[in-house]
């Protein structure tokens, strides 16, 4: 997998300020990156875990660590996929 480097411009003090090193602020932004992404149904949650560095079952823990659903099929989708299914 090629990676993209982006950078971005943050105050000189956010380091001290969070109480966090450069790598545990890193790893902060890609998961959240990722779970906004997923939420936004703009990735899927495979890419979601790729974008933030974890396996997929740790994503979906993530997701549930925070009450976000892991599957983006609405009650009609189930509901008509039953009706197939008959």
């Amino acid at each position: 997998m090629t990676l993209q480097t982006i950078n971005i411009d943050l105050p000189s003090d956010i380091l001290l300020t969070l109480n966090e090193s450069e790598k545990e602020l890193k790893k902060r932004i890609k998961v959240s990156l990722a779970i906004q992404l997923y939420m936004q149904q703009k990735v899927t949650i495979g890419k979601a875990a790729q974008i933030a560095g974890i396996s997929r079952l740790q994503f979906e823990t993530v997701l549930s660590e925070y009450n976000i659903s892991i599957s983006t099929l609405s009650v009609e989708d189930v509901l008509g996929d039953i009706q197939k299914l008959k």
